[in-house]
């Protein structure tokens, strides 16, 4: 691997363009595998949290309220799920509660798979320690300028 700079330039390289460049491929190299499936990323997300509930399924406004800060995604959870209950991947009962439908979860393992080359192409050449170190700077940066970052 080559990098942009030698040691000494990459520490007097910005941070902020840096992330936001780590973040524009990794998340676009995820989100062109889930779309393979048919999948948006929030759609996966939805998927994702159902597949770990049992057969009572989940509360909509718990499912929404958790994925709701995931990327900045807002309301935009909503409709999202709504089309997740169209194309008949999940159901919503009278009470509210999700699940996910037969075929919504084949699709999701379908999917899980794809996601999961995704993931081990985008760690390649990264031992797990280094990667450890990584993201405990990252939340040290957070941290330092009064950010918020967490996922579950």
């Amino acid at each position: 691997m080559d990098y942009s700079h030698d040691d000494e330039g990459l520490a007097r390289q910005p941070i902020g363009y840096w992330s936001w460049a780590v973040h524009t491929a990794t998340v676009g190299h995820i989100r062109s595998a889930l779309a393979e499936h048919g999948l948006t990323q929030p759609r996966w997300w939805v998927l994702s949290q159902l597949a770990d509930a049992d057969d009572s399924g989940r509360p909509r406004a718990e499912v929404v309220d958790l994925l709701r800060g995931y990327l900045d995604v807002g309301d935009g959870m909503e409709p999202e799920v709504d089309a997740l209950i169209d194309q008949a991947l999940i159901t919503q009962d009278a009470g509210t509660r999700l699940r996910l439908t037969p075929e919504g979860s084949e699709l999701r393992t379908r999917a899980y798979a794809r996601v999961s080359r995704a993931i081990a192409e985008i760690h390649d050449g990264i031992p797990p320690k280094e990667f450890v170190r990584t993201m405990k700077v990252l939340q040290r940066m957070i941290h330092n300028v009064g950010g918020k970052a967490w996922h579950h």
